[in-house]
């Protein structure tokens, strides 16, 4: 980027969510949009994450896009080298290649508010966009503990987000820093061949067997000649999976049963009643996410392997010293301590219209609109944003509803461009939209395991809110996003600094909601206008441009006829 270029949208990042965004774009007939990737190639978390061992806790055939089905999917649970390959055959299959700029990491952003456009710096070079849409996802940026005397030891140290390839674990004393996701598929995976290996344990996980094996070659021969039994399996896995949600929204005294089996599948494998003792949660199940493994108890028990069940206070030199007093020496630490997941280092990279940054503007709790957009800070959106996070499904599922409200949301300030009233606009989110879905979503989740459960977990942030999981159904999710209400946005125009006002819904005066002083009618074309319909191509969300319009159509059946796609 050796000038600065205008582009009407600005995706940032390549994973799931950033790839997905692009395809959509190309979908709606948008050709003139840039991915601006900070690394050297695509696949964001399932790039960064290659410890070994790495894998999904989601079964394949859902945990990938509807309009990019994979029949060749070599495990039930696949692992990252083939998730990272599916990213990969995405970008060329679809063409995204020559709208990704690698190496581009973005330095800072702000919204010009006299030209209607966001000026983005990156460490290519500089250009503007009129939206932007953030996918760096929450996953993105690894989280290290501030430990005394870190600084002075003299062993390696790395996160699990930042495995150090190079370096040779056998023969090694090695510490494994948490108990999360990615430290119960490492702890097995590197267990056979490290001298020994201590695992600091602040608070245990519960751990679920992950039924993982082979896809088998008729399986996969299926998938490809008759894709209706593709669709089928996807549709059982989603199922099962809305049929659980219940438990952890509403009902989270019904998930006794689910522990019963966790305590059953530990004590299989765990026969020191004091080990198992350390390794049982104080917990209900379901407040952390839930950890799929048949390899980490097994691991645990090897005469090799020692379980610290304490947090790590301090380091002297080569020896760890635990909450508890206990002294390890070792010769490599490997932090398994998560991510900024609540705290999202883009958010002080993000300058609004009153010159505040987003960070600033979430420093009491990140809240955006349907997930999407933000108040005070027009023309820019994120996938996978405050209260989408799953604590039972696919991601996908979210990101694609969230690809559908984007999709709408560049039709109505396509249609707002169009209007009598002329010239070029922007939408920002209304403050009391924003709010009143907020206080919503904030009410639903107080009944919810996340909130109830007696855990502390990074669902939560720094003042105990849960602002990461969305306490509902992917299919209601579908549903509230699955098009653009005007009522919740203001218009803003060149060179007007006040804000024009939008009409209300057709919906929303239905439910009862006044039009604005000076508002516009309704606009018939709008999506959200019950007179107007788009035309659903043949295969629904498959089919093309209009897939929204399948959308719709899948809401009337609980969002099933999307889901499954």
């Amino acid at each position: 980027m050796g000038g600065r270029e205008h582009v009407r949208v600005a995706v940032i990042g390549s994973g799931f969510g950033g790839l997905g965004a692009a395809v959509r774009l190309r979908r709606e007939g948008i050709t003139d949009f840039v991915v601006l990737e900070r690394a050297g190639s695509v696949g964001g978390t399932w790039r960064d994450n290659s410890y070994p061992g790495c894998a999904c806790d989601v079964p394949s055939h859902l945990y990938s896009f509807s309009f990019a089905p994979n029949p060749d999917w070599p495990r039930t649970f696949s692992g990252q080298p083939a998730i990272r390959a599916y990213l990969e055959h995405v970008a060329d299959t679809f063409g995204l290649r020559p709208h990704i700029r690698l190496d581009s990491e973005v330095r800072m952003m702000r919204w010009d508010a006299d030209e209607l456009r966001w000026e983005i710096e990156t460490s290519a070079g500089e250009l503007t966009a009129d939206v932007v849409v953030s996918a760096t996802g929450p996953l993105s940026d690894p989280k290290m503990p501030e430990i005394p005397g870190l600084a002075e030891f003299p062993g390696k140290v790395f996160h699990s987000a930042r495995w150090d390839q190079d370096y040779d674990l056998r023969g090694k004393r090695v510490a494994m820093i948490g108990t999360g996701a990615s430290a119960i598929q490492i702890v097995p995976a590197i267990a056979p061949e490290v001298e020994r290996l201590t695992l600091f344990q602040r608070t245990p996980p519960w751990v679920m067997p992950r039924t993982d094996r082979s896809i088998t070659a008729v399986e996969r021969w299926l998938h490809r000649q008759l894709p209706f039994t593709r669709a089928a399996r996807r549709g059982l896995l989603w199922g099962i999976r809305e049929l659980q949600v219940s438990a952890f929204t509403k009902r989270p005294n019904q998930l006794g049963l689910i522990e019963s089996l966790a305590k059953a599948n530990m004590a299989r494998s765990i026969k020191d009643p004091a080990l198992r003792a350390k390794l049982t949660p104080s917990y209900r199940i379901g407040c952390k996410r839930i950890l799929l493994s048949s390899e980490y108890y097994p691991a645990l028990a090897r005469p090799d392997v020692d379980l610290v069940a304490s947090g790590l206070k301090e380091i002297r030199g080569s020896v760890l010293v635990a909450a508890d007093g206990t002294e390890t020496e070792v010769d490599a630490i490997i932090f398994g301590t998560g991510f900024h997941v609540t705290d999202m280092p883009i958010a002080d990279r993000v300058v609004g219209a009153e010159g505040q940054t987003l960070a600033d503007a979430w420093k009491d709790g990140m809240q955006a609109l349907r997930g999407a957009t933000a108040a005070g800070f027009p023309n820019w959106m994120t996938i996978i944003g405050p209260n989408t996070g799953l604590g039972n499904s696919s991601m996908i599922l979210m990101i694609e509803s969230q690809l559908n409200y984007m999709a709408d949301y560049l039709r109505q300030l396509a249609l707002l461009d169009g209007s009598s009233l002329g010239g070029k606009v922007a939408l920002g989110a209304r403050p009391s939209a924003v709010n009143r879905w907020n206080r919503e979503v904030q009410a639903r989740m107080e009944r919810t395991v996340w909130n109830t459960g007696g855990c502390t977990s990074w669902y939560l942030d720094a003042q105990g809110r849960n602002t990461t999981v969305w306490p509902g159904t992917t299919g209601e999710f579908r549903r509230e996003t699955r098009s653009v209400d005007l009522a919740e946005y203001e218009v803003l125009r060149v060179g007007e600094r006040e804000r024009v006002p939008v009409a209300v819904s057709a919906a929303a005066v239905e439910a009862g909601a006044a039009p604005l002083p000076g508002a516009l009618p309704p606009d018939p074309r709008a999506s959200n206008s019950p007179s107007y319909r788009r035309e659903v191509p043949p295969g629904g969300a498959e089919g093309g441009a209009s897939s929204t319009g399948g959308a719709e159509r899948g809401a009337s059946n609980g969002g099933a006829a999307e889901e499954v796609a």
